[in-house]
């Protein structure tokens, strides 16, 4: 698999590595050692008289530079398995929790795939049952396609556990940008906040499903630090070849951690003011979103959010950071290309 490959390659670079600074420092006292035994074959020190007592071992030069290197390439050959050894052996329980780690997400990702496949189809069947003039009818629409995009998340899941190639696509940014606003709008308006668009109608080269994930996070980690009353804005521009989609919120800023951090997993800022349950309150400082709901109306994070949009951004050969942040609110910008290498039309 693609990470057991990866972790190899890191113990046969660190073998190397280590290999090397051996090998200098064999090479370094094999000249030392070599300089030494040149200096005692002196003139000054072969003619000299001896000291009494003394015994006199006279060597030919060629002899000790012939020595001197078959000593010193079996000491580096020697270091060097050494050092190769030592690597796949400090490397060897992380290449395992690695292996167990992929195990439980192709495990969890292939369970999960039946029960999703049962809801769909009691999805389809509960839309088939509701009559067209039902003002139910559209909830029922928009719960098949979170069902859709559910199945979609733990297929991708499966395929990253399993090594395979990540899906490619095209999408319509301003289509994606406008469905993502509209997932989070009843989250939003739970706490007050409302959510502004200022979509591009252009295509950009990944699929909808993983831009749609990558919105959802940032406006939802947008909707859960911005104040009762607040709006969180989400604008896209063109750049070259790319666009350039902002998530702005009017939160009191990222603290208690570096802002470049917030992408890494399981990573909290420091809240900046608690806000009671349905919204009301200042903002807090940032982690990596992506928690779940609860009763009261407050969120558990639990640090992923942001570090999937990051892996997904990066897949696709786009990028995200924090572009801005400070007590007037913080803007995250993700970048992705644009499907047609950014061709003016």
């Amino acid at each position: 698999m693609e990470t057991q490959a990866e972790f190899r390659r890191s113990s046969r670079a660190i073998g190397w590595q280590v290999a090397a600074v051996c090998a200098a420092l064999v090479l370094l006292g094999a000249g030392l050692a070599l300089a030494y035994m040149f200096w005692q074959t002196r003139p000054a020190e072969v003619n000299g008289p001896p000291e009494p007592g003394s015994v006199r071992v006279f060597l030919d030069p060629a002899d000790l530079v012939l020595g001197g290197i078959v000593v010193g390439l079996g000491a580096i050959v020697c270091a060097g398995a050494a050092a190769w050894l030592i690597a796949r052996r400090a490397v060897r329980p992380l290449e395992e929790a690695a292996r167990i780690q992929q195990r439980f997400v192709a495990d969890a990702s292939h369970e999960l795939r039946t029960p999703l496949a049962v809801l769909n189809a009691r999805l389809q069947q509960l839309a088939l049952l509701t009559p067209a003039d039902d003002s139910r009818r559209e909830i029922v629409g928009a719960l098949r396609e979170d069902a859709g995009i559910m199945s979609g998340i733990v297929d991708d899941m499966l395929a990253a556990a399993t090594g395979a190639a990540p899906q490619r696509g095209r999408c319509a940014l301003g289509e994606v940008m406008t469905a993502a606003a509209a997932d989070m709008a009843l989250l939003a308006e739970g706490r007050r906040v409302r959510i502004s668009t200022s979509p591009l109608a252009r295509e950009v080269a990944l699929p909808a499903a993983d831009l749609r994930r990558c919105l959802v996070a940032l406006i939802d980690n947008a909707i859960d630090h911005a104040p009762a009353g607040s709006t969180v804005s989400v604008t896209a521009v063109a750049e070259r070849a790319a666009a350039r989609i902002a998530v702005a919120d009017g939160g009191s800023g990222i603290t208690g951690i570096d802002p470049a951090r917030v992408f890494d997993r399981f990573a909290h800022g420091s809240p900046a003011g608690g806000r009671p349950p349905g919204g009301a309150g200042g903002g807090s400082g940032h982690g990596s979103g992506g928690g779940a709901a609860d009763g009261s109306g407050s969120r558990t994070r639990f640090g992923i959010g942001l570090a999937l949009v990051a892996e997904l951004a990066e897949r696709h050969g786009g990028a995200v950071r924090v572009a801005r942040t400070g007590p007037e609110g913080t803007v995250f910008e993700l970048v992705v290309p644009f499907a047609d290498g950014g061709a003016d039309r």
